[in-house]
């Protein structure tokens, strides 16, 4: 008798401990299904429909958490666009701490390159002297009744193109000017913004 007590108990110690555990709360997936019907589901969302969002609701059907829809493309976009404004006005704001330096780091800029332009029209001078000097030269041997020597005229039309490529280099460096100082104007415009309420 006292063993089948013991037996009995035995037995009944592992149930009252399960029945002792809390057990786990109820909860209910509501979303929305591709025929727009709201659907509650104790199993979880479809993968097919969790990226219009859903919401965890517990037995009495009050709700414990929203999932919102995943963001669109144009959604995305906006949002980077706007994480990359944030990062240009951040960059901004590091570099000038007023319009003033703003305007002096354009001054310094368009002075360096100012800087390049002159040294190229120097060297376009420098050229057109002697190749004033190098036609001088042939036209004296023309008047002579003697052919221009070969190395003159080789001279000449490598006088020729380095002036064409000092030419493109100047209009390289007009268009550089051009291309900073607009970029300047944009950045003043911005921090302008950002620094007057």
């Amino acid at each position: 008798m006292t063993r089948s007590l013991a037996g009995v108990l035995g037995l009944l110690v592992p149930i009252a401990a399960v029945a002792a555990q809390p057990s786990l709360p109820v909860q209910l997936y509501r979303y929305t299904d591709d025929r727009g019907v709201v659907v509650l589901d104790r199993q979880g969302v479809p993968p097919e429909f969790v990226s219009k969002g859903y919401q965890i609701l517990n037995a009495q059907g009050r709700v414990l958490q929203t999932v919102p829809p995943a963001p669109t493309a144009q959604e995305q976009q906006a949002s980077s666009a706007k994480r990359a404004q944030a990062q240009a006005d951040a960059k901004l704001r590091a570099m000038y701490s007023s319009v003033d330096d703003l305007e002096r780091a354009r001054q310094r800029q368009l002075g360096e390159i100012d800087g390049m332009i002159a040294q190229a029209n120097g060297n376009l001078q420098t050229l057109q002297a002697q190749q004033a000097s190098l036609q001088g030269e042939a036209a004296n041997q023309e008047r002579n009744g003697v052919a221009v020597a070969p190395m003159v005229l080789d001279q000449l039309e490598a006088i020729r193109q380095r002036r064409a490529e000092i030419n493109a280099q100047i209009e390289r460096y007009q268009q550089m000017r051009a291309d900073a100082n607009r970029s300047f104007d944009t950045d003043r415009a911005r921090l302008q913004q950002l620094i007057e309420p």
